[in-house]
């Protein structure tokens, strides 16, 4: 039974979402419209539904209409055990797909809020939890995927930074990620700046390389001469110059595997990838020390299930071993499955964290 204050706020409800048309509305749910963007509640039986619900039709005169599930709630309605309307699955989808979409202009948390009919605050607090990064940064490394491709293909650099959706050079230099103005990017690097250093660690000889911005090559290696000609190999056109005072970065690296405060929250990165990529590096670092997953498990996380595949991908692409813990992943049945700087080295640093 529905109490007289939740009746009251039924009232309230409708005063606030007038702007939503009801006979058109009510149209969408008696077609079970699967994509229409708001909710409806039966005061009747103190529920609320997607349009699309699969329940019985209710009657007309006891429905109520909202814009968000987080409405609904408020005004004392449950969600419906048989749509589930407040699971984020769909609504997720919608918001990644508008992104997308309008990766050409920035796109506010109340226009994300309209398209998934939920709060801006909780679009961006379910976004990224899901995802690992807020809807702004996710729109960012679209961003930035495209002025890579644009400046890859060779055309002039002021075309590629409009075309990607930056108002100004300066801004893409802020927002893209690159670690070196698109000029230089498109360059190949040339005349960047990275410092790099090489130290003898637990598990073999560790290179750590940084821009202006952070930490952007960490690998490991049998020798100290393997260890640096990884770093010329990846950035053949940049400025390299010894520093030793990134011994203390490759220190950090180690307690991230060794002690159980880790690194990860303390060195920046300057990562470079796809905006995929940067999605499965930051749920990289959210797998505890300790503790692994595999690929299937991690694409599921990432609510990708199908992904599994891409995200072995982009796993393999990191660029910042041991403090983006590729290492925690591994195969079905825990089998320790390829690793880009050796199987034995994977089985140490798993070992080292107490997983063996």
């Amino acid at each position: 039974m529905v109490s007289m204050s939740s009746t009251t706020q039924f009232a309230r409800s409708d005063r606030v979402t007038q702007a939503l048309d009801a006979d058109a509305a009510w149209q969408q749910i008696v077609r079970r419209d699967a994509a229409a963007e708001f909710f409806y509640g039966v005061t009747t039986t103190g529920v609320f539904c997607r349009p699309g619900c699969s329940s019985r039709l209710p009657l007309r005169r006891n429905v109520r209409f909202f814009r968000t599930a987080e409405e609904a709630q408020k005004a004392g309605l449950r969600p419906c055990m048989r749509c589930k309307p407040t699971a984020w699955g769909r609504p997720l989808d919608l918001v990644r797909g508008y992104l997308e979409a309008h990766a050409d202009r920035r796109v506010s948390l109340d226009e994300l809020g309209r398209v998934a009919g939920l709060s801006p605050f909780t679009v961006q607090r379910l976004f990224k939890q899901a995802m690992g990064v807020s809807p702004l940064q996710y729109q960012r490394a679209l961003r930035a995927g495209g002025l890579r491709r644009a400046l890859k293909q060779g055309g002039r650099v002021t075309d590629a930074i409009y075309a990607a959706g930056f108002g100004s050079s300066s801004r893409a230099h802020e927002g893209a990620a690159l670690g070196m103005t698109p000029a230089r990017f498109a360059a190949g690097g040339r005349g960047e700046r990275i410092r790099f250093t090489t130290a003898r660690t637990p598990f073999g000889w560790m290179v750590v390389g940084a821009t202006a911005r952070g930490l952007c090559w960490l690998a490991l290696a049998a020798t100290k001469d393997e260890a640096e000609a990884s770093v010329r190999a990846e950035f053949p056109a940049a400025a390299l110059r010894r520093d030793a005072a990134l011994k203390e970065w490759v220190e950090a690296a180690v307690h991230a595997v060794t002690e159980a405060r880790g690194a990860k929250d303390e060195l920046p990165l300057d990562l470079r990838g796809t905006a995929f990529q940067l999605r499965v590096w930051q749920a990289l670092r959210a797998i505890p020390r300790g503790e692994t997953r595999s690929y299937s498990e991690l694409a599921r996380e990432m609510g990708m299930p199908k992904s599994t595949r891409a995200v072995a991908r982009a796993c393999a692409m990191n660029r910042v071993a041991v403090v983006v813990p590729c290492h925690r992943v591994v195969g079905a049945g825990g089998a320790l499955t390829g690793y880009r700087w050796g199987v034995e080295r994977k089985r140490k640093l798993l070992a080292a964290e107490g997983r063996f």
